[in-house]
């Protein structure tokens, strides 16, 4: 498969996450109420539930879908039952938007949900209704659940 490699990655640590889904949380007062949240997982279960709580719903279902190992991506593939319905009132969120293969799959699924992410690159961008913060393509996000404590050498010497 042809993929561009990841030059940069953007650290963002619990708190952060945790505001830009509250922020997110802001946007989507004006689209509900929703009946309930279908969160991708997994990368979409920890969003999912801050916007559960901030959105007051308390209905959420997963849809089990697969796409990644680390930093390498390829096809999405259903895990799961496949969701009931069409999502008519329904909120699909996720972590993040990448090239769309996800997405393209969840949205065939779930063609009349509100389809929100907190993050989004430019390829898969067009396929979510609302998101929060938008970063380049070639950027590897590394979530909080991804990462651990250690060295990082300076951005200038890790050029050479």
């Amino acid at each position: 498969m042809d993929q561009k490699p990841y030059d940069k990655i953007y650290p963002v640590s619990w708190e952060q996450l945790h505001r830009d889904c509250r922020a997110l949380s802001w946007r989507l007062m004006e689209r509900g109420p929703f009946r309930g949240i279908h969160a991708i997982t997994r990368g979409g279960l920890v969003p999912a539930a801050i916007l559960a709580r901030e959105l007051d719903i308390r209905h959420i279902d997963t849809i089990c879908v697969s796409s990644y190992d680390w930093q390498e991506r390829g096809e999405a593939c259903l895990l799961g039952s496949r969701p009931e319905g069409d999502g008519d009132g329904w909120l699909l969120v996720d972590d993040l938007v990448d090239t769309g293969r996800t997405a393209r799959m969840v949205r065939e699924m779930l063609p009349k949900a509100h389809f929100a992410t907190v993050y989004a690159k430019p390829e898969g961008r067009p396929l979510v209704d609302t998101f929060i913060t938008e970063v380049s393509q070639d950027t590897w996000i590394l979530f909080p659940w991804d990462a651990g404590a250690q060295f990082v050498p300076p951005i200038a010497k890790i050029k050479e």
